[in-house]
């Protein structure tokens, strides 16, 4: 779920780019202060590769073949630190992980989440940044938390729905 506009290697084979990212994220942990231990990178791997965002439990059923000593203890450790880490961002609607699209910036991310098929676009608008910051104030709030969750129906699901009425009218006629 990496921003192609922000990254060259867009034009490499996808084992090449997560090879890539992950050496970026090795380098953010390690300017951070933390290590990508062997555990975080699988994690950190399966989060890269998801075409949607996953559960714990997911990742735990993921991982496993991999590594059959994992324990949910061990996912939710893992998640902790790459959260903490800026690498992974929680959505607290689905209770879910996604991988950062910008990880070697802080921001105040906004997630697109379609309910019908689970994508998830990562935006970064500084306007929505700042007038949930505006908010706060206002009513005496310091934000601690400060991604904002949008949820609705993508372009795509959008258009089968449209398509699947489409040939449903026609049928009947």
């Amino acid at each position: 779920m990496i921003d192609d506009e922000e990254h060259e290697e867009t034009d490499l084979p996808d084992g090449q780019v997560r090879i890539s990212l992950l050496a970026k994220a090795e380098a953010i942990c390690r300017a951070r202060g933390g290590r990508l231990t062997p555990q975080r990178r699988t994690v950190l791997t399966k989060l890269l590769t998801a075409s949607r965002p996953l559960t714990a439990y997911e990742l735990l059923d993921l991982v496993r073949p991999e590594d059959a000593a994992i324990t949910p203890a061990s996912i939710y450790r893992s998640l902790d630190f790459l959260v903490d880490a800026a690498l992974v961002h929680r959505l607290d609607s689905t209770r879910s992980f996604v991988a950062c699209d910008h990880p070697d910036h802080p921001h105040n991310g906004q997630f697109l989440i379609c309910r019908e098929c689970g994508t998830v676009v990562e935006a970064e608008d500084n306007r929505i940044a700042r007038a949930a910051e505006d908010l706060g104030e206002r009513h005496g709030f310091t934000l601690e938390h400060r991604s904002v969750e949008l949820t609705g129906v993508c372009g795509a699901c959008r258009a089968a729905d449209e398509s699947a009425a489409g040939a449903d009218a026609a049928s009947r006629s």
